[in-house]
């Protein structure tokens, strides 16, 4: 039985090594393609029912199996010069424009891919791969939905890898017709079925030449590419990249995918030349851009905001919109434009420096700048709130560093310096803090919204041009006296107005079981570390006084979930800034200098102004979408807003911020005067309401869904009071978990289930 094997493995070897001229079967195979124009009549008949497909493959394996056998490395064998010398490719590139017989594109697509692919001698140096390859590349990728997309993105793949490979090969494909002008003096013949089947070489005189009929000869001519002509200077406007580009719009998913990742293969290398010449004699960034500008102004002028937020998470890899979300007018064309910025994002993330710093300005010129700037400034509430919702859904998506740089030198301006209370709204970022006090409350929230999301980009001048720039000088605090050494000197507990005896260890505690105590110091200073701590909490905590507090007859409103998630947060935002270098105190005042007035800026001045109306917010329904839209979400944003800001570990936000004792300047407000003011206030208003701590309850018990919501006198107050209160304990719990910012911070331990 093994013996039998044997003998047949032996036959199968034997079959693999023909005795035949390797040349004169690979002739033969082309002359029976040329054949077919000559006899066939059916000009119907499918291309993948002729012998075509199989004589291509015949031609293929014969090559393949000639490099195989070639003793001397990088020679090209007699059947490979054979496919040169008598411009093979450039006929079938002829064949394949003109779609004869139907299918033929797809077999000549397919046929160069599998060529390029496994003939390892380097082609597409030759004029005559070069050339019909361009003219190929012309050929797909320019009219959507072509049935060849399938065999156009393989044979894309196969230039993009050969690239990767040998990044070189990048400005020799892309050059396009300049290559070609370049290399010759003087126009060739353009290779017919007719002339390519002429044998007339000395191993083959007796080759005949089959005659093609003359309206046969003069169809396929007229199929020629306009490009034959070889027009002297300029770059193609066709070559890969518009060719990867058209496919990238394709509506097969398989299809655009690949594409997208070819694309993202051709820039992504790493040779200096080839990228450079990506960016300044290629169409790349121009067409790449103004796709994303097209599915832009696409979309419709209007989108709920909420819609918007909805579509959060979408992917360049699954850019379709999630089958279970509500569908919505716009839905499809708000997935494809935010699945597209995010692969812009990834190809600037990826891509060489050149390239990515070059599309990186592109997108901010046409998109930021000529699009959405007019939209943002526009007098259309509509444009503005659409825009502002599309801005900031962008920015939860950027993650690349040059991009994100454009995005914040478009909002915020390239040179931040400190405003004065009289400057006007010049800049773009002085409309948009001023429409986060606008008259229309969606607008406000919107707004709010986009600067929350830019507060959270690993970006130091968001930071420094919304707040820092302000700050520096600590002119907030009043001169002529000396500073302490250090937090703990500030505090005399005997006088601190919200410190009583015995509620440092009472009522401080968020649950039965005590938060885990910091690791201890040989120096002695935990304890009083942990009393400041505890101390500069309680100063948030007790400002709501006791009859406007409800969270205490509600199960899980603790105030340890607040220490909890103000931890996790800390210590992301602490990561994030720990490249800027921040210094790990305030710069000491020099009590000799004399007092300058203190401008908190533009922002912060609109946050304070919003908190000290937290018990009075009034909705302005401007539009049939501002219907239930309410106070209550209003003043949650701005808390949170506030809160991310309160994170930050600089010292200079963290003493204006969060810390209560400060000696403020005459004049000045903090956010701990704010919330004073604003306790007064509530403590006149509470007077005004029979009943308040039973209305105030059932308010609270409506925000979390646990009794039917039914309108009640003083709701826009109740509801004010509710998130003051709320606001306060997040305060603390950030406090608690970053003071003093001189020290280390705080290495707390995982907090355990019911407590931290």
């Amino acid at each position: 039985m093994l013996s039998r094997l044997g003998a047949l493995l032996q036959e199968a070897v034997g079959a693999r090594e023909p005795n035949i001229d390797l040349l004169e079967a690979f002739v033969e195979h082309w002359k029976g393609i040329t054949h077919y124009y000559i006899e066939s009549t059916d000009e119907n008949t499918p291309a993948k029912k002729t012998d075509i497909p199989w004589r291509l493959r015949q031609m293929l394996d014969i090559l393949v199996y000639e490099e195989r056998q070639q003793t001397a490395a990088g020679e090209a064998g007699p059947c490979l010069e054979y496919l040169l010398q008598h411009k093979i490719l450039e006929t079938l590139c002829t064949l394949g424009k003109a779609e004869y017989p139907p299918g033929m594109r797809q077999q000549v697509f397919q046929f160069f891919s599998k060529v390029l692919a496994q003939v390892q001698h380097p082609l597409l140096h030759y004029l005559n791969v070069h050339r019909p390859v361009q003219k190929l590349l012309r050929l797909g990728g320019t009219v959507p939905g072509s049935q060849t997309e399938k065999e156009e993105v393989q044979f894309t793949t196969v230039l993009c890898s050969k690239i990767q490979q040998d990044p070189a090969l990048l400005t020799y494909i892309l050059e396009g017709k300049k290559i070609v002008s370049r290399k010759k003096s003087s126009k060739e013949p353009i290779t017919l079925p007719r002339e390519a089947a002429s044998i007339q070489d000395k191993d083959h005189p007796h080759s005949k030449s089959p005659d093609l009929s003359p309206c046969k000869a003069q169809a396929l001519t007229a199929q020629l590419p306009a490009e034959t002509e070889e027009p002297d200077g300029g770059v193609g406007e066709s070559n890969l990249i518009t060719s990867l580009i058209g496919l990238c719009k394709s509506k097969k998913g398989r299809v655009a995918l690949k594409a997208q990742e070819n694309l993202l293969l051709l820039v992504s290398v790493a040779s200096q030349a080839a990228a450079t010449y990506l960016v300044h004699s290629s169409p790349c960034c121009p067409a790449i851009v103004e796709h994303l500008c097209q599915l832009y102004q696409s979309m419709p002028t209007f989108l709920d905001p909420a819609d918007i937020a909805a579509l959060e998470g979408i992917s360049w890899r699954l850019p379709s919109a999630p089958s279970d979300e509500a569908s919505f007018p716009g839905k499809e064309a708000l997935a494809a434009f935010l699945g597209w910025f995010d692969y812009c994002d990834h190809l600037i993330t990826e891509a060489h420096v050149v390239v990515a710093d070059a599309l990186a300005k592109a997108v901010a010129e046409k998109l930021f700048m000529e699009i959405l700037q007019p939209h943002l400034l526009h007098v259309s509430e509509q444009s503005v709130l659409t825009s502002t919702a599309l801005l900031t859904a962008m920015l939860r998506q950027l993650r690349s560093p040059a991009l994100l740089r454009e995005a914040v030198a478009f909002l915020l301006g390239a040179d931040p310096q400190p405003a004065a209370p009289e400057d006007g709204p010049r800049t773009l970022c002085a409309h948009l803090i001023g429409h986060c006090d606008h008259l229309s409350d969606e607008i406000s929230i919107t707004t709010l919204r986009l600067f929350e999301e830019l507060l959270q980009k690993p970006h130091e001048q968001v930071l420094r041009s919304l707040v820092l720039c302000n700050l520096e000088g600590r002119h907030y605090v009043a001169r002529g006296s000396p500073e302490p050494e250090s937090y703990e000197d500030t505090l005399d507990l005997e006088e601190d107005p919200y410190f009583t005896d015995g509620f440092l260890n009472s009522s401080f505690q968020p649950s039965a079981k005590p938060p885990p105590a910091p690791a201890t110091n040989s120096d002695g200073k935990t304890a009083v570390t942990e009393i400041v701590n505890r101390v500069l909490s309680l100063s948030f905590l007790c400002l709501v006084p006791e009859e406007a507090k409800t969270s205490a007859f509600l199960e899980e409103t603790g105030y340890d979930t607040y220490v909890h998630d103000a931890y996790g947060l800390f210590q992301e935002c602490s990561s994030r800034v720990s490249p800027w270098g921040w210094p790990l105190g305030p710069t000491p005042l020099d009590p000799h200098e004399p007092e300058r007035p203190f401008f908190e800026g533009h922002f912060l001045r609109m946050l304070f102004d919003r908190m000290s109306r937290i018990l009075e917010q009034v909705v302005n329904r401007t539009g049939p979408w501002l219907q239930g839209y309410k106070p209550y979400s209003l003043n949650l944003q701005v808390t949170s807003v506030l809160s991310r800001l309160a994170l930050f570990p600089h010292p200079l936000i963290h003493e204006y911020l969060l810390d209560p004792y400060i000696n403020l300047a005459p004049g000045c407000r903090s956010l701990f005067s704010v919330l004073v003011r604003v306790i007064g206030d509530l403590m006149q208003r509470i007077q005004r309401v029979p009943q308040f701590p039973g209305k105030l309850l059932l308010v609270r018990k409506q925000l979390m869904g646990q009794v039917p919501g039914e309108q009640l006198d003083h709701q826009t107050l109740l509801q004010g009071v509710v998130v003051l209160e709320e606001f306060c304990k997040e305060l603390a719990a950030i406090a608690f978990v970053k003071f003093p910012p001189h020290s280390p911070h705080l290495h707390l331990s995982p907090p355990q289930e019911g407590h931290v």
